[in-house]
């Protein structure tokens, strides 16, 4: 099976870079050749546990971007240390840390979701272990609490984040983060529910990378139409019925 690591805009749903994972590699290997691809000035790049490494970071800060990387036991000291820190920090209501704090609550399909998230840019209290990784200048916690209903206690489930932006309210980062999260709905759920890719079973040479980059080109244009007001499955199947609606889509 083919993996492919993609670069996804999630501001303008578009995705502007993919790469194959190598067959005796792993997404660690992937991330900084697509990033090498890549024009991150200003930008603020996301990503989840795995890509937190410390070669991602340096080659990002080199490429004047930001980034909030995921920190879970993949990284076990700077997990730990992190996780410790920011829970102590909530216990004790960041007592005598500079911190910013932004709430939102959501509701929708019988449930109600409420995310806290603090940022603190005291990254000094990780000793030596916060000068290893390039740019560091900020830690994030986001805590989900989940309800089915008003009344439920719900669950609570909390995320940490290491960011290299001193300047970014709670808000922002809140804002940068669910925006990763909503790559599954906004690309890959895409993807499955209007060109079938989960069932595809394309295998032989390189037909599985190419045909995904196909797909991926197909969003991209089937998302910046904008004069059908339908879903994407349907604007597909207009393409295929209607000539000047493709040559349209083609076009621009």
């Amino acid at each position: 099976m083919v993996h492919l690591v993609s670069a996804f805009a999630s501001a303008n749903r578009m995705v502007f870079g993919q790469l194959a994972v190598d067959s005796k590699s792993n997404e660690i290997t992937a991330i900084p050749r697509l990033l090498q691809l890549l024009d991150v000035r200003g930008a603020t790049v996301t990503i989840d546990a795995m890509g937190c490494q410390k070669n991602i970071a340096q080659k990002i800060v080199d490429g004047k971007g930001d980034y909030y990387l995921a920190v879970k036991e993949n990284q076990p000291q700077l997990h730990q240390k992190v996780k410790s820190l920011l829970d102590e920090a909530i216990l004790e209501r960041f007592a005598d840390m500079k911190h910013d704090y932004f709430e939102q609550t959501n509701g929708g399909h019988g449930r109600i979701e409420t995310r806290r998230v603090w940022v603190t840019p005291e990254v000094q209290w990780l000793g030596e272990l916060g000068g290893e990784w390039a740019g560091l200048r900020m830690l994030v916690v986001v805590e989900a609490i989940r309800r089915i209903n008003s009344g439920s206690s719900g669950t609570a489930e909390r995320r940490y984040y290491i960011a290299s932006n001193p300047a970014a309210t709670a808000a922002q980062a809140a804002e940068s983060i669910r925006g990763h999260w909503g790559i599954e709905n906004q690309l890959h759920w895409s993807l499955d529910m209007s060109f079938n890719e989960d069932a595809s079973r394309i295998r032989k040479g390189h037909g599985a990378q190419n045909v995904s980059r196909l797909r991926r080109i197909a969003l991209n244009l089937l998302q910046r139409e904008t004069t059908r007001k339908v879903g994407i499955k349907t604007k597909r199947l207009i393409a295929g019925w209607d000539h000047d609606y493709l040559l349209g889509l083609l076009t621009g």
